[in-house]
């Protein structure tokens, strides 16, 4: 046996020591020597590992191999990120110079590009500089030149062919292509991955162990453009990397299935026969959330399954990939004993009986995600910390989140991943406005984020407001506030996401036996004949669990609860020049329906869906008000 294992061992150890040195080696000077736990393959070295996985794993049916390959992944990534965050400690105490050579770094880099050449950036010599002689922009801006880029001409906007045309998810209006590269990537994992692993880590130790991740995640489907440039979501399946899947529950094969609801049934599947899971993990709670009314809605099927080693012939799967799906699995009928009896005690807090070694739900929960991670947090995940790492977008890595525990979700901004401005709140709306630096902003005050990236975007708006909270060192920290395309808007009052929800949440908690699962909400001018005429006001609709029918006074006091928090609301109001909201229940279900409605309206997948919470598109309210219940 210890023959067979150290003849293993060794050339697994050198395989992942030289993926970590390429994936470091390609994007930054060699770094110093790994740690002698990576380093050193000698018997001694390898006894020493040995005990280290004995002493961490847990779990059954795991090959010594999967165990190693996870083992050095693990430490791999720890050594790597304490060394990341390092460096961004150091970033962050000289922030004006770090954003001063990020910002040069990419306009030299694409200095004889055509957009280049156009705003003379070899001429540029500081941010000053920059800001003088290039507009603010936003996505018009670039339409034609990426329609170019598409087509297959070369150095027009960047000096690199992209690697892919990433499709954003259009949450606050038509869904944007921009360009994705190597850099945007590497930024995204060294500077944002690696970190978020190491916070990670110090704020839960218990995922340092040999648990595997149950990722919810749906391989995208892509198309491509006329010179064969893929055109997708901006995510990469974790099957695209196979030293990646042993860290996973769910096998190769699953990420080959076209159809969300078939995928999410193969996660389910693999999850609920590992006792031993550690973490679940998905882009958004949203997700997750999504994953668990799944789970209710068929557990029976789900454990008859693993009784008798079967994959539900209800799926719509290739014969070759049903095959070597089913050769994973092995009738195990006292797990299923196990699953139906947790089944049958109800779902609260069902995600740590099922499986008692979870230690973290891994998603961003904050914006418009913020509804989801509640609902998951009283319901289904009680007890489970969470933890959402990144403030990021199609257009890359905007911040970490360096306090895992904090309720309040903070990003620190990454002073290399993105050369930042800040637009004040109050002059959103001038057509020449002066912005602000990381260094110039202001504890407590709200910006809009103008960003310049690694791909192709020059002082872009990208639609987010966020409040400076403080400072790390001289970084600033930021909460997302709300989206600008994602505001109330009928007669000028401006209401935010943040402060509707706030408010509906004070009404909905009034309400007896009520709780908040959806919602979205419409002005009244998109909504024509369907309504009747009246004066301008919001149309909300509320899918809620506990009650099926409010009271014309409980529904009128979602319009005072926004009254009180918001005073130019209440003052239109007042004089009657907005009319009284109309809060419409709509059926269980309403939104998972409008969720799969929207989706094959736009170019998004699963992944990156975002709910909208004010629509735009006369279609979608006109889908909620066929599902209106009362």
């Amino acid at each position: 046996m210890a023959f067979s294992w150290f003849r293993l061992a060794v050339p697994l150890c050198l395989a992942i020591l030289s993926v970590i040195v390429v994936i470091i080696g390609q994007h930054q000077a060699m770094p110093p020597p790994l740690p002698a736990a990576l380093g050193v393959c000698t018997l001694a070295g390898m006894a020493l590992i040995l005990r280290d996985i004995s002493s961490k794993m847990k779990g059954e049916n795991r090959t010594w191999s999967g165990l190693l390959s996870q083992y050095l992944a693990v430490k791999g990534m720890g050594w790597l990120g304490r060394r990341q965050r390092k460096k961004l400690e150091a970033d962050t105490l000289n922030v004006k110079q770090v954003q001063e050579e990020t910002l040069l770094k990419r306009l030299h880099k694409n200095a004889n590009t055509c957009y280049g050449r156009q705003y003379d950036f070899n001429s540029i010599q500081d941010s000053d500089g920059f800001r003088a002689c290039h507009p603010i922009t936003t996505y018009e801006h670039y339409r034609e030149l990426i329609r170019r880029i598409a087509a297959g001409e070369e150095k027009v906007i960047i000096a690199e062919k992209p690697l892919i045309l990433a499709m954003t998810s259009g949450t606050s209006g038509a869904s944007a292509m921009l360009l994705s590269t190597k850099d945007t990537n590497s930024e995204f994992f060294l500077q944002g991955v690696t970190v978020c692993l190491d916070a990670m880590g110090g704020a839960f130790p218990a995922t340092d162990s040999l648990q595997r991740t149950t990722k919810f995640f749906y391989s995208p489907t892509f198309r491509q453009s006329e010179a064969g440039i893929p055109i997708r979501p901006n995510s990469s399946t974790p099957a695209s990397s196979r030293h990646m899947l042993n860290l996973y529950t769910t096998p190769a094969p699953a990420f080959e299935v076209p159809s969300e609801k078939d995928t999410l049934y193969l996660h389910l599947l693999f999850a609920l026969k590992d006792p031993s899971v550690g973490t679940l993990e998905s882009n958004f709670a949203s997700t997750v959330f999504y994953a668990f009314s799944a789970l209710q809605d068929r557990w029976q099927e789900l454990v008859e399954d693993i009784e008798r080693g079967k994959v539900s012939r209800a799926l719509a799967l290739e014969p070759k990939v049903r095959s070597r799906l089913e050769a994973l699995m092995k009738p195990d009928p006292e797990r299923a004993a196990q699953l139906r009896a947790h089944f049958q005690d109800g779902f609260r807090g069902i995600a740590r009986r099922l499986w008692p070694h979870l230690h973290l739900v891994l998603a961003v929960d904050s914006g418009s995600n913020q509804i989801y991670g509640e609902m998951l947090r009283e319901n289904y995940c009680q007890g489970v910390p969470f933890y959402s790492p990144f403030y990021a977008a199609t257009e890359g890595l905007i911040g970490v989140n360096l306090w895992p525990q904090d309720p309040n979700r903070r990003y620190m901004l990454c002073p290399r991943s993105m050369f930042c401005e800040f637009l004040p709140e109050s002059s959103l709306e001038e057509e020449t406005p002066h912005t602000l630096l990381m260094e110039e902003v202001k504890k407590g005050d709200n910006y809009e984020l103008i960003i310049t990236n690694a791909s192709g975007l020059f002082r872009y708006r990208i639609g987010d407001i966020v409040k400076v909270v403080g400072f790390h060192n001289k970084c600033p920290i930021v909460e997302f506030q709300y989206r600008r395309g994602q505001m109330l808007s009928v007669r000028g009052e401006k209401v935010s996401e943040a402060l509707f929800l706030n408010a509906l949440k004070k009404a909905v908690a009034q309400w007896p036996g009520a709780q908040l699962v959806d919602y979205c909400c419409a002005e009244s001018g998109i909504m024509g004949d369907s309504i009747g005429g009246s004066d301008p006001h919001y149309q909300v609709f509320i899918e809620l669990k506990g009650v099926r029918n409010l009271t014309e006074k409980q529904r009128y006091k979602l319009d005072i609860c926004l009254q009180e928090d918001s005073a130019v609301y209440k003052s239109f109001r007042t004089k009657g020049s907005i009319g009284p909201m109309r809060v419409q229940l709509v059926a269980e279900g309403a939104f998972k329906e409008l969720r799969k409605h929207m989706m094959a309206f736009s170019n998004t997948s699963p992944n990156t869906f975002k709910m909208q919470r004010v629509l735009h598109r006369k279609e979608f309210a006109d889908f909620l008000l066929g599902k209106t219940v009362s």
